[in-house]
């Protein structure tokens, strides 16, 4: 009797203990992945917004009398080959970086998201329109067709803009397509259909909310590619023209004299590198958060 009463406050120690635990497991934990690529992330775009008020010198403002100055109190990352300050050429690069970027990315992420929707519900000659398209996209290596169309269309901001957002669109088009087909044959689609509603509508308020989720995954991992192919091309000359400062033309300007300031090297670099793995990581982070596989 005694070894049964010793025993019971035990078990219900372990009980309680047990659902304090199960508890706490339900609670769902802060993403560190957002949290930490979000706010480095905030950080580059309040810098790229408010350029003008924190630069202390005008980028483009030339001082020969300073060329491949070192670091000073004045100039805390020194100057480049023409005397201009590096720190505020890195300043507004960000602007360029991640404006294009951005922009480029929301145009792909429309325009694709769209055709995907089309092609994915209707099926038919769009759906093999849209994927054949995608397809020949899709087929050649992004660096090189990029550059193929920026000198077509002639090196600038607009047309770079426009080059990435027609690489990227198949992705997105390819996303929305697949979820599309996934969801046009469930139960509430169907309902929808059967009650009447037009395609437009269904398209609307039953099929696009269902994709919403992974389209937001593939446009915050593709972000990051989209400022790395723009660098990538303001480094050999067909993105942003001299002497707009691009944190790509900005390597690509001091890569002959690396040696003798790799500051000029290393300082866009390492911006760039951080840019595009706080992209990562928010992006890895909006995955586990909307992915229930991943809870």
């Amino acid at each position: 009797m005694a070894t049964e009463q010793s025993m019971a406050p035990a078990g219900r120690n372990i009980s309680k203990s047990t659902i304090r635990l199960t508890k706490a497991g339900g609670r769902r934990r802060p993403n560190l992945r957002i949290m930490i690529g979000g706010g480095i992330l905030t950080g580059f775009v309040v810098i790229a917004v408010v350029a003008p008020l924190i630069a202390p010198y005008d980028p483009l403002l030339p001082d020969q009398t300073r060329s491949l100055a070192p670091p000073s109190v004045a100039h805390p990352l020194g100057n480049d080959e023409f005397g201009r300050d590096v720190l505020s050429r890195l300043i507004f690069g960000a602007r360029i970086s991640i404006e294009v970027s951005m922009v480029s990315i929301a145009l792909a992420l429309g325009v694709g998201t769209m055709a995907g929707l089309l092609a994915g519900y209707f099926g038919g000659l769009v759906d093999w329109i849209v994927m054949r398209a995608a397809d020949v996209v899709l087929s050649v290596p992004p660096v090189l067709l990029a550059i193929g169309i920026v000198a077509i269309l002639g090196p600038s901001l607009p047309n770079l803009i426009l080059t990435i957002a027609v690489l990227y669109a198949p992705r997105f088009a390819r996303v929305a397509y697949s979820s599309a087909r996934a969801v046009r044959a469930l139960d509430y689609v169907l309902a929808a259909v059967a009650l009447g509603a037009g395609s437009a509508y269904v398209l609307r308020k039953a099929v696009l909310p269902a994709i919403v989720a992974p389209l937001i995954v593939q446009g915050s991992l593709a972000l990051g590619a989209a400022m790395l192919l723009e660098s990538g091309l303001s480094f050999i000359g067909l993105g942003a023209q001299p002497p707009t400062p691009s944190w790509g033309s900005m390597v690509s300007s001091a890569r002959s004299i690396m040696e003798r300031v790799p500051l000029l090297v290393l300082c866009p670099s390492i911006a760039l590198a951080t840019a595009i793995l706080s992209f990562n990581i928010l992006g890895d982070g909006v995955r586990d958060l909307l992915d229930p596989r991943m809870r």
